[in-house]
């Protein structure tokens, strides 16, 4: 009797363990796009290279598109990661590509920035 219950104890600690290690993903997906927690539409920009670790979107490029950062500590998993840009602030990206804001967006569900000089996308999952 005494080895079943350290049995279920030792699989119940393992499934808590699992549960554990896996972060939130910093995103969510509505209206059938990527959307920070706020509820901001998430964008990729076609210039960025998928799965080159980086963004070229820096300077004023990023003061209008403002980069979805990563704060410290954070966990990349599943088809999320995080590149290091060019201030040495983390950023998310989804599938290789960095996410970003659009300044233009006011509210949550705003998707003004979508297609935007034909190089802004919406991120979809």
């Amino acid at each position: 009797m005494r080895s079943l219950f350290t049995l279920c104890i030792a699989a119940a600690t393992l499934a808590l363990a699992a549960c554990a290690s896996t972060p939130p993903a910093p995103a969510k997906v509505e209206g059938g796009v990527l959307v920070g927690l706020s509820g901001m539409t998430l964008y990729t920009f076609d210039k960025d290279a998928a799965g080159s670790g980086k963004s070229v979107c820096n300077g004023p490029c990023a003061t209008n598109w403002p980069p979805f950062k990563a704060e410290a500590g954070a966990t990349p998993s599943g088809d999320y990661s995080i590149v290091t840009r060019d201030d040495g602030s983390a950023q998310w990206a989804y599938k290789g590509k960095p996410l970003y804001f659009w300044i233009k967006d006011q509210k949550p569900g705003d998707k003004t920035g979508d297609g935007f000089n034909k190089v802004w996308q919406t991120a979809k999952p």
